[in-house]
């Protein structure tokens, strides 16, 4: 049996010193820009070099995340990163930005690059694509069962992660948006707000009746896979993974510790393992975590109808021994305290606990400074210090103790008066993107300048005839397919007329299916494709990719000159802008002799939530805002979207004037009414505002905090 790595998260100093005090084989870390968890402590630059030359000696691995999206602007910033990780040689940057591909490739190719699980690799042809292109290890999705898993490693020779511990995200992959629409923190910017943690209320339809009750309906339980090690290393994964960049060093070198000993184990008997395993598992009692599941490792893949069980509603998202609810408070600032519930385990002086406030709005960790027994109580209450801002109801949890911490010996060594080298003041090289569409004046005949209509159900299109659009974008779903492919009645659309919108999901469990699918639709004149997964790509490669027009779709996160070039090398010229896109970076990115190739999205629901699972019928709630929301369920799948549409059709002239001509009308959310259409296409048509949409990252881009820390 081939060796495993066993990768453990350093958000901090003190947790590598635990991971590698536990015998992790490799960690991975974050420094100031441009990484996943913008939010953790993350690592200076001289603590970076100290650990990079320590863990040289001990012969372990370092890589440095890399992974999120970059716009134009920040190029130079990215490049001066990549240029500093280059002169110093860790063992791989993790990278979820198309962009940094060719960038790597071409300047710097002493970089070895592995693709982030926010790159939505789920499928065997994802993973051979980015071998081609010089990335030698992919962080697999999440969301993928074990007979995918194996059915990938069978075929590539490429170094395969997994996720086998820690968090999880609701959304597939890369995929989530929610956090973004509710004000720029995007996760493909390192800010999750973890909006899938929060409480939300159902909000009912007028007459039905009282409301049920509210709960967590979206926050998953922590993935725990130590008992299916051996099943993961007999199927030839390369490394195993464990989440945690947030977390304290505590709970990283409990967890690492659980997982050395059932890799230790793997060479022996029988009897060994079994040992090994049930030792772990104690240890993992002492992690302080939420409920564990196996997520979709034992999924049939063929079906969402299986049980959910790593969603509860009445579960709280926070991570802890629940302690009950406050019953007491007093005081302010300092002298601010709480009385609590008598508990098996009440919290002592150095303990931490979290404490969640009652309507979900806030949420702290707080290192207890003060313990004290209620003198009016026999029962066993007790008061403890609580930050300002919780009161009485108020959940609290217990998420570590003093006297379970354990010292390990420093990784990094003491700072000795020298300086670290940063990174320089570089300019990213300067990339002039081929001139567009040249001798390809057929591509332009299939997707001409004008509006475009999407759309997700059969039953829409017959809606659409009462304004025809210039081109219907239909998404390409099981049922769509099935109409498509079966002796049904003529649609009122014209192949040449439709553009079949293929899942940003991808795993692999469809590619096979939809693989077989490509051909016959060619056969029968749909030649009109939206890719939205490196996956799908494949399809159209080859004789095959000149019987076809095909469109990078808004998934595959363009936000930068990069990252277009990379998908122009693809063979994909037009790319549809992402929806979490800005007006100033998008003409930053794209050239004015580039623009035709660009189309923008004007209005849509944007989809901020994708799950690989049946939720049940369709449902509207709403989160302590009373920012309405809708989820839309069904075998394939669900999508929670918001009801308040995203919309900037009034800027249509604007962006006419500025040399973009392509533009979607994305109304593949609620199921479509004439009305609504027809209003939609007045207000087009005479460049209105819609009231009660909302403007995105349209106007003021990401997130930036105060501080500058977000680049």
């Amino acid at each position: 049996m081939q060796p495993i790595e066993l990768l453990a998260p350093a958000g901090s100093p003190e947790a590598l010193d635990a991971a590698l005090g536990e015998g992790a084989d490799g960690v991975y870390l974050g420094l100031k820009y441009f990484n996943a968890r913008m939010r953790s402590a993350n690592f200076t630059y001289a603590q970076f070099e100290g650990a990079l030359r320590s863990l040289r000696r001990m012969g372990r691995k370092l890589y440095v995340t890399i992974n999120t999206v970059f716009e134009q602007r920040e190029a130079d910033r990215l490049y001066q990163l990549l240029r500093y990780a280059a002169s110093l040689g860790p063992d791989g940057i993790i990278v979820q930005d198309f962009g940094i591909i060719p960038l790597v490739r071409e300047h710097l190719p002493m970089l070895k690059l592995h693709a982030s699980t926010q790159m939505n690799v789920a499928s065997v042809h994802g993973v051979n694509l980015l071998s081609k292109y010089g990335v030698s290890r992919v962080v697999l999705a999440r969301e993928l069962s074990l007979d995918e898993i194996r059915d990938i490693r069978l075929q590539t020779n490429m170094e395969l992660e997994v996720f086998v511990h820690g968090a999880l995200c609701v959304s597939a992959s890369g995929l989530c948006l929610f956090s973004s629409y509710l004000g720029g923190k995007s996760a493909n910017r390192g800010l999750c707000t973890q909006a899938c943690r929060r409480y939300f209320r159902p909000q009912e339809p007028a007459g039905a009746g009282a409301a049920s009750e509210g709960g967590y309906y979206f926050s998953p339980a922590d993935l725990q896979l130590l008992e299916q090690v051996p099943l993961l290393a007999e199927a030839g994964i390369n490394a195993f993974k464990i989440e945690g960049r947030m977390k304290s060093a505590d709970y990283v070198g409990t967890v690492v510790s659980a997982y050395r000993q059932v890799i230790d184990a793997l060479g022996g008997n029988e009897e060994t393992l079994r040992r090994a395993i049930a030792a772990g598992q104690r240890i993992l009692r002492n992690d302080f975590a939420r409920e564990k599941t196996q997520f979709y490792f034992f999924h049939n893949p063929h079906t969402t109808a299986e049980p959910v069980d790593w969603l509860k509603a009445d579960r709280s998202g926070g991570t802890g021994i629940p302690l009950g609810t406050l019953l007491k408070v007093t005081g302010t600032g300092p002298e601010r305290r709480g009385l609590i519930p008598e508990s098996p385990l009440m919290p002592g002086l150095g303990d931490s606990v979290r404490l969640h406030r009652a309507d979900d709005t806030d949420r702290q960790s707080h290192k207890v400074r003060f313990v004290q027994a209620d003198p009016q109580e026999t029962s066993g209450m007790q008061w403890i210090s609580i930050p300002d801002g919780f009161e009485p109801g108020d959940a609290v949890y217990l998420i570590q103790t003093k006297a379970m911490s354990k010292r390990y010996a420093p990784v990094i060594p003491p700072a000795r008066g020298s300086s670290s080298r940063m990174p320089g003041w570089d300019h990213a090289p300067s990339l002039d993107l081929p001139k567009p569409l040249e001798g390809k004046k057929e591509q332009s005949r299939q997707f001409p300048e004008g509006l475009y209509t999407a759309v997700s159900r059969i039953e829409d299109l017959y809606i659409l005839q009462s304004v025809r659009p210039l081109r219907v974008m239909l998404a390409y779903t099981r049922k769509t397919a099935s109409y498509l492919l079966g002796n049904k009645p003529p649609l009122p659309f014209s192949p040449g007329e439709i553009i079949l919108v293929l899942n940003p999901y991808f795993p692999q469990a469809q590619d096979r299916i939809v693989g077989e699918e490509i051909p016959l639709l060619l056969s029968r004149g749909y030649r009109q494709f939206v890719v939205n997964n490196l996956g799908q790509c494949a399809y159209f490669r080859g004789a095959r990719g000149k019987d076809a027009a095909v469109i990078a779709g808004p998934a595959l996160y363009a936000f930068n000159r990069w990252a277009l070039a990379f998908l122009a090398g693809l063979g994909l010229e037009y790319t549809v802008t992402p929806l979490e896109n800005n007006r100033q970076n998008l003409e930053q990115t794209v050239d004015p002799n580039r623009r035709s190739c660009l189309f923008i999205t004007l209005f849509a629901y944007p989809p901020l939530f994708r799950i690989r699972a049946d939720l049940g019928r369709l449902r509207h709630f709403t989160d302590s805002r009373d920012e309405p929301f809708t989820l839309l369920s069904d075998h394939e799948g669900s999508l929670v979207i918001p009801e308040r549409a995203f919309s900037i059709v009034d800027k249509m002239p604007f962006l006419k004037a500025a040399g973009f001509n392509r533009f979607i009308l994305d109304l593949s959310g609620p199921p479509l009414k004439k009305v609504d259409y027809k209003d939609l296409m007045r207000a087009v048509k005479n460049s209105l505002p819609l009231p009660r949409t909302s403007r995105f990252n349209w106007k003021d881009g990401f997130y930036r905090d105060q501080g500058g820390t977000n680049p």
